[in-house]
Formats: C-alpha cells, sequence, structure tokens
C-alpha cells in the first residue's frame, strides 16, 4: 500500500478508540463562563499519556485568569521530533458556551444517533481535539523517516478571545512553531477570517418611584436611544464590501442587557454588551472610535444620561501569510480526494483565536472536523453535532497533510 493507504487504513481501525476518546472529552464540562477549565485538561492529559503522549501542562497563573474574569485555565502542548525540520502545530480549543435550553440529548452525553455524535463542543472544537490526535498516531504509525516535529495545543481561552490560551503560550516563549493548523470544518480551507470588538456600554440615570417619573431620569430609555443608533449602523454596514470570499459585510449585535432594580422603580442604569464584526479590510481603530461617537452622540440627546464604555475584546481579524501555501495546496488535494469536491480557500465571518499566531508572523489556516456551515453544525446552540463520517474523513486529510510536509 502507498502511505497514504497505510494512513486511511490505520484510522479506519482506530476510528471506534478515536469516537470513544472525543466522547470522554465531550462528558468534562468547559462552560465559559464560568470557565472552570482547568479539569479538562488534565482528563485530556490522561487520556493522552494512555496513548503515549506526554502533555505538558501550562497553568496560567490563578491571578491571571481570575483578572481575565475565568476561574481555571490549563493549557497543554505535546510535542512530538522527528527530526531536523519544521515544526507544525495544531490547535483545538476545549473552552465552549454554555448548552443553554432546548436540547433533545445530553449536552455532556456524547450520545450518537444515526451516525451523528450529539453534545456540547462535538463541533467545536473538542472534535479536533480528536481529529489531531489521531491523525498524528496514525503518522507515527507508517514508521517512516520523518523530518520535523508536529505539536498539539489544546488551550481553553477562544470564547474569551484567546489571550489566556494561544496568546499566553506565545507570549510565554513556549512554543514557536513554523505552521499551524487550527480547529475548523472540513469542507472548505479557511485563510482569513473577521476581527471583533465587544464593548461593554452603561447607561446611568438617576432612580426614581414609578409614582413620580419626573424626578428621576429613566436609564432604559436612555439605552434605548443609544440601541436604536447603534442598530441603524446595521443598515450602513451592507454597504460595505468584504472582497474576501466567503465574508460579506461587517455588523453589530447586542447580546446581553440588564438594569433597573423593580417594576414600581424608574431604572438609574442599564447595562449591555455589543460585539461589532470587522472585516479584514477594516481598520479597529477607526471602528472602535466611531462606535463610541455614535454612542455618545445619542446619548447627548438624552438630558442627564451619562454613558461609561469599557472595551472587553479587540481581536484582530485573521489575513493570510504568505507561507500558508503548502498548507493550504496539501489540505486542498487531499480534503478534494476524499470529500470527493473541491475545498476551497476563503475567508470566514467568524472570529478566532488562530489571528494571534498570525500576529507573531507563523503562517496558518483553519481546517478540521465539521460540516458545511456553522449553522448546520448546531455550533453555540441546542443539540450541537458532528456527523462522524467528516471527522473520519478529516483525519485521514491532516494526517496525509503531516504527512507531506514532514517527509
Amino acid at each position: 500500500m502507498t502511505d497514504y493507504q497505510q494512513l486511511d487504513a490505520w484510522i479506519d481501525a482506530h476510528f471506534d478508540e478515536e469516537v470513544r476518546f472525543l466522547q470522554e472529552l465531550i462528558r468534562v464540562p468547559t462552560d465559559t463562563p464560568p470557565g472552570n477549565n482547568a479539569p479538562h485538561a488534565e482528563r485530556t492529559a490522561e487520556l493522552l499519556q494512555g496513548f503515549g503522549f506526554e502533555a505538558e501542562k501550562f497553568p496560567v497563573p490563578a491571578e491571571e485568569v481570575r483578572a481575565y474574569g475565568l476561574e481555571s485555565i490549563t493549557n497543554l502542548i505535546v510535542r512530538r521530533r522527528y527530526g531536523e525540520g519544521r515544526t507544525i502545530a495544531l490547535n483545538a480549543h476545549g473552552d465552549v458556551v454554555p448548552p443553554g435550553e432546548g436540547w433533545t440529548h445530553d449536552p455532556y452525553g456524547g450520545e450518537i444517533e444515526d451516525g451523528k455524535l450529539y453534545g456540547r463542543a462535538a463541533a467545536v472544537s473538542k472534535s479536533d481535539f480528536a481529529s489531531f490526535t489521531f491523525a498524528v498516531r496514525a503518522l507515527e504509525s507508517l514508521g517512516a523517516p520523518l523530518k520535523g516535529a508536529v505539536e498539539l495545543h489544546f488551550t481553553y481561552d477562544e470564547e474569551f478571545g484567546g489571550e489566556m490560551g494561544p496568546g499566553w503560550l506565545l507570549r510565554n516563549g513556549l512554543t514557536r512553531p513554523d505552521l499551524m493548523i487550527a480547529a475548523g470544518f472540513s469542507y472548505e480551507v479557511v485563510t482569513a477570517h473577521n476581527g471583533c470588538l465587544q464593548m461593554e456600554v452603561t447607561v446611568h440615570g438617576k432612580m426614581a418611584h414609578a409614582a413620580i417619573p419626573d424626578t428621576g431620569v429613566d436609564a432604559l430609555q436612555g439605552a434605548v436611544q443609544i440601541l436604536n443608533a447603534l442598530y441603524a449602523q446595521n443598515t450602513l454596514y451592507q454597504q460595505v464590501t468584504s472582497g474576501v470570499a466567503g465574508i460579506k459585510h461587517p455588523y453589530l449585535n447586542v447580546g446581553r442587557i440588564e438594569g433597573g432594580t423593580n417594576t414600581n422603580v424608574v431604572p438609574g442604569k442599564v447595562m449591555f454588551k455589543l460585539d461589532r464584526r470587522m472585516i479584514p479590510e477594516e481598520n479597529p481603530v477607526e471602528v472602535e472610535a466611531t462606535i463610541r461617537k455614535v454612542i455618545a452622540d445619542a446619548a447627548a440627546q438624552r438630558p442627564g444620561i451619562t454613558v461609561d464604555i469599557k472595551r472587553l475584546l479587540l481581536a484582530n481579524s485573521m489575513k493570510p501569510l504568505a507561507g500558508n501555501r503548502p498548507l493550504v495546496e496539501a489540505l486542498q488535494k487531499h480534503g478534494g480526494e476524499l470529500f470527493g469536491q473541491p475545498i476551497p480557500a476563503m475567508g470566514t465571518p467568524l472570529y478566532t483565536d488562530v489571528r494571534l499566531y498570525g500576529e507573531a508572523g507563523i503562517p496558518g489556516v483553519i481546517y478540521g472536523a465539521g460540516p458545511r456551515t456553522v449553522l448546520e453544525s448546531h455550533a453555540k446552540r441546542a443539540d450541537e453535532r458532528l456527523d462522524l463520517d467528516d471527522l473520519r474523513r478529516a483525519t485521514k486529510v491532516v494526517a496525509r497533510t503531516l504527512r507531506d510536509l514532514l517527509a
């Protein structure tokens, strides 16, 4: 058999084991917030040890984690060196948003039905803990001479922006790969993605008894004025288009709002959090300045209203680096053969922590186990699921790609 056939055969022979590994990972919750993710790292390291993979554990100092708004983070690196040559990192994140309501399957059960595995992070991105681990195991099963190294980076801060995950590992000099592949979906190679600005806006008025509302200043009415102005921006954003395939235009979302004390009290304070997605062509500094001006101008129309604005996250967009071509070409070649259709290189409206590798000058792409669209995977919704055929084929694609780049 050819090397490719041997890799495929090994993955087929061990696929039930790969699925069990993923089920075990899903069964340890990593809801972020609250972000108590060190226990999952410990369990992952234990399971990897069973494969003969020694995971280096890098706990982020507790005071840094708490200041960041989370409870515990331990990032993992598995280093597999085969000889002189380039190092390829494979990164997946274990933190996930809480499951929310509406599930018909246990979000932490790892249940299988009709060829699909259900559970929070089944698709994004504990699935690629499995695909990347078993791709490396398959590669090593060849017993062939290889050049370079592979590193598995399993991190726990993508949902909050990545600064305590890949960002922390890179800042502290704990890794410096030459190329990297990050968790993604199987039917496209992502080379660019949106940036993201998240802000917390607190609108201050003056509390008063609802029977004498004129003695107060209604913070909620002030917030409505500001929200209407912000939502009006979405109409303008539709006129701004990106030149990156797969990315359309900027947009703004308000995902959380709270305030007031009781139904019979004029609310004195209302807080909301906004998310502004930025296309790769936009300047983040200009975007933030514009948002702040829109808020200030709207607040000025309500006498007595004051506003505090706090930036929560500024995640730059991911832009392709020239050195990513070997990754793109290998993934497209093997993805096309195994999935029976062209695998385009394109952008995505998501934002991810992969940008942090790019900002460090490390060329990378996003590719892994998953469906054609985020919607299809139910990521961040009830009944998140992964088609096991996609997991099997994506593992083969990654294994073949590693063989090409390290042979």
